[in-house]
């Protein structure tokens, strides 16, 4: 039986994640792709606790954007959550993609976030 693309992601995700845990001075970077938004969080798996967050819905960015589902629109999700997290005085995280394929929108967060100061 072959796998939908949604059960797919699922069983990469559920594979990842026995190997991904965040931590307070290292919190888990977690990326939630949709068809029409992109989704970030920064989590201390400890403490189950949402450090940071950042998407295209946020009030910041969602005037600035004229489409939401674009590199662009990832770009500018992982400058955000770059910046909120260096306002919060973190530099490392652990990337969790989520499952998703490391390409197009996920690699382009990951890279806006690097160049923006983020460590992973």
């Amino acid at each position: 039986m072959k796998l939908t693309r949604k059960e797919s992601v699922r069983r990469r995700h559920r594979r990842l994640r026995k190997k991904l845990s965040g931590t307070a001075e290292r919190p888990r970077l977690a990326v939630f792709r949709s068809n029409n938004h992109i989704y970030v969080q920064a989590i201390d798996d400890i403490a189950q606790h949402t450090i940071v967050s950042a998407s295209t819905v946020d009030k910041e960015l969602k005037s600035q954007l004229e489409s939401k589902n674009t590199c662009e629109a990832s770009i500018a999700v992982g400058k955000l959550v770059a910046d909120r997290l260096q306002a919060k005085g973190i530099k490392n995280v652990v990337f969790d993609r989520g499952g998703n394929l490391y390409h197009g929108r996920i690699k382009a967060l990951a890279d806006a976030a690097r160049e923006a100061g983020l460590e992973f």
